[in-house]
Order: C-alpha cells, then sequence, then structure tokens
C-alpha cells in the first residue's frame, strides 16, 4: 500500500445530487482541494490544505491529514452520510473499520 494513500477512503459528495467521490489518499484529497470554490476557502479548508501539502511532503502523517480532510468534509456538509463508519483503535494505535455487524 502506498503511504500516502488512506487506509479508509473519505466518502464525499460534492454537489447535491451527485454521486458519491470516494478520496482514496493525501494525493487526492489535494487535489480535491486545490478545485475548491476560492470563496469558500476559509479556515477550516486552509487547515485541511495545509495538513495534506504536509503529508505530501512528509511533515504530516498522512492519517492526520486524513482526518482534516474528513473533518472539513464534514463541516462543510459535503462528506457522505453512509461515510460515519464504525471504528476500533488497537493497541498500536491503528483506526481500523469495524465489521458492519457492529
Amino acid at each position: 500500500m502506498d503511504e500516502l494513500q488512506f487506509f479508509v477512503p473519505v466518502r464525499v459528495v460534492p454537489e447535491p445530487g451527485q454521486p458519491v467521490t470516494e478520496i482514496y489518499g493525501v494525493e487526492e484529497a489535494l487535489i480535491f482541494l486545490r478545485n475548491w470554490p476560492s470563496g469558500r476557502q476559509g479556515p477550516v479548508y486552509k487547515a485541511a490544505f495545509n495538513c495534506c501539502s504536509g503529508a505530501m511532503d512528509g511533515m504530516i502523517k498522512p492519517d492526520d491529514a486524513r482526518k482534516s480532510f474528513a473533518n472539513f468534509a464534514r463541516i462543510t456538509g459535503i462528506l457522505a452520510n453512509d461515510a460515519f463508519e464504525k471504528i476500533a483503535i488497537n493497541k498500536d494505535g491503528e483506526v481500523l473499520p469495524l465489521p458492519s455487524q457492529y
């Protein structure tokens, strides 16, 4: 697995009525953010952009960039409704998705 790939993709709906888009890694998140309308680039956008840029430069962990991008998507209202996956954290601090029965 590419070290900049997200363990769990971030699912977004860029515009109402559009299909869900899955963002699989830091590079895709950065492309998505670069295409975000300039009039909507507030502090949450800037935080996500900076985290993803930092991850590309090796300064920030890809998982932290994913969290920042997912928070951006949630706060801006584009996070897909089905994106609220149930997760667990193992003893090593890794985030793991739970099976659908939970």
